[in-house]
């Protein structure tokens, strides 16, 4: 009985957080024009939705949503924003899917990384090649992002560098690649095969922290875009494409082709921004959010203004109070983490059960859920992105999936470390199975089972800040907003309440775990009996 109860503990907690889930997405509607725009409720109403924007987890592509965003919105358009959704390809899968209806790409990347090479630059031929996909190609902005590699100015001049052939001589220096750089066709496996760099010394990361460890002396060389602001920052030298092998990158939108056909408006108000970003003003823009600290929003919003656009955009709510925005992203992680966790454990109990009574197909449970957990968390999202859209389901899903392994381990664990006698003791007392099941052997292995419960919670906890990257909000997105801005404090708002958040669900189930737990029982847990977290 003790257990059923605080089983509906969690259900009416949750029941009570899965409101949030029909709540209209406020936070991320679109802001209108300096007079009175339509309502965005009746605006949805009267085209069925709002236009879903996207942009990349890199601060210009967030500025060119925004930018995007509060054009589309100007023209009496509801929209709906997923800023830093990810990588290309995981926005790139959610346009394809219908969950978003534009984002702001380049035009190399769509044909090397989307189209695989397969076709030529040229902006008629990439249309044609986006068609069967559902997909068209807007003009450019205005501008060229080309890759390119970069050094310190005082290295590359003492090691006597100017041109990527001249790296094939200096085989000592560090490389350190964002990791999409790393993979992608036109980046380091196409450029290291056109120039004949047999390098083994390549480390991965993140492309906001490379610059961080060329100024620390850490890595010598790392990929750059031609707008970046920190190349004059950090006063880096940039190697020149002496075999001409990165394509044009002109900064395009991606969208999809029914959704001009919903929002006309929208689309004509678009066309007006082609040709307005050239990269002088694209590169003051990334300096005045990255180095500066301006939000992106802001950023946007100033460089609309000052081409005539309305904007209502008020710059004091551009930064929530530190309270506010605590509050309302432990809610959303808070939510996150509860559900899943309330439907793994409905799932892995019975598995953990059913493994402990049949030792052949519990072999088989075990090793599922042991497969699952070897998944990487990004992959997970990216796989659910198709059958889940984006935002908090494609998160709970893979949170839930990552939560079955210790629960259903440690409650198989807990019931096949009950001694056969116990057993045969309540099968003489005339108890059938189910009342041996609940009232003998589920109150044994009820610490074992609640040390697994409360490892997947805190687990969970973690990796929901992964959610972020997916729109689905929680501690993860000032956390990956900060990284982006090199913002350290805006990285604690994240961190810091997710530390404190995994101490507060450890110690609440510490403190269930001594409520429904005889101390005997956990005694003697704690001095060798099986457990399996």
């Amino acid at each position: 009985m003790k257990l059923s109860g605080w089983q509906s503990v969690f259900i009416v907690v949750a029941a009570a957080m899965a409101g949030e889930l029909a709540e209209p997405a406020k936070a991320r509607a679109a802001d209108s024009g300096s007079s009175p725009a339509p309502s965005p409720v009746l605006a949805q109403l009267a085209t069925g939705r709002a236009f879903r924007i996207a942009s990349k987890a890199f601060t210009e592509s967030v500025i060119l949503g925004e930018v995007v965003a509060l054009t589309v919105s100007a023209a009496g358009v509801a929209v709906e924003r997923r800023a830093a959704l990810g990588g290309t390809r995981l926005c790139w899968d959610a346009l394809v899917a219908g969950r978003v209806d534009a984002y702001p790409d380049y035009t190399g990347t769509v044909l090397q990384e989307l189209l695989h090479g397969q076709g030529d630059a040229d902006v008629a031929s990439l249309r044609a090649a986006l068609q069967p996909y559902g997909v068209g190609l807007g003009g450019s902005f205005g501008f060229d992002n080309t890759y390119a590699l970069g050094m310190r100015r005082a290295r590359a001049a003492a090691a006597g560098i100017r041109t990527i052939s001249d790296l094939r001589l200096h085989p000592e220096l560090r490389f350190g690649f964002s990791d999409e750089f790393r993979s992608r066709r036109d980046g380091w496996p196409g450029l290291a095969a056109r120039y004949g760099l047999f390098v083994s010394n390549v480390r991965g990361l993140d492309h906001d922290l490379a610059y961080r460890g060329l100024a620390e002396d850490r890595i010598d060389v790392t990929d750059l875009y031609a707008t970046d602001a920190e190349i004059r920052r950090h006063d880096l030298s940039v190697v020149t494409d002496d075999l001409g092998f990165f394509p044009k990158y002109e900064a395009i939108l991606l969208y999809r082709l029914d959704a001009e056909q919903r929002w006309p408006a929208a689309f004509a108000a678009l066309r007006t921004l082609e040709g307005t970003i050239d990269i002088a003003t694209m590169r003051t823009m990334n300096g005045r959010a990255k180095l500066d600290h301006v939000p992106e929003r802001q950023v946007a919003a100033d460089f609309v203004a000052q081409r005539g656009g309305r904007s209502s955009v008020d710059p004091a709510a551009l930064r929530e109070s530190w309270t506010g925005g605590v509050f309302g992203r432990t809610r959303e992680h808070l939510m996150l983490v509860s559900l899943s966790l309330l439907a793994a454990i409905l799932v892995a109990l019975p598995l953990g059960i059913l493994a402990a009574r049949r030792p052949a197909l519990g072999q088989l449970v075990l090793a599922a859920v042991g497969v699952l957990q070897t998944i990487p968390s990004l992959a997970l999202l990216v796989f659910m992105i198709p059958l889940l859209g984006i935002g908090a389901p494609p998160a709970m899903t893979a949170l839930f999936l990552y939560s079955l392994l210790p629960i259903v381990r440690n409650t198989h664990a807990g019931l096949v470390s009950i001694a056969p006698a116990v057993r045969d003791s309540a099968a003489a007392l005339g108890l059938s199975p189910w009342a041996i099941l609940w009232r003998v052997e589920l109150p044994l292995a009820l610490g074992t089972i609640l040390a697994g419960i409360k490892s997947a919670a805190v687990i969970n906890v973690g990796t929901a800040t992964l959610g972020a990257l997916v729109g689905a909000g929680g501690f993860g997105q000032p956390i990956f907003t900060g990284i982006r801005m090199d913002d350290f404090p805006l990285i604690l708002q994240g961190a810091i309440p997710a530390s404190l958040l995994a101490l507060a669900v450890q110690g609440a189930f510490d403190l269930v775990e001594r409520v429904l737990v005889p101390s005997p029982l956990r005694f003697g847990r704690r001095h060798g009996a099986a457990r399996a977290d």
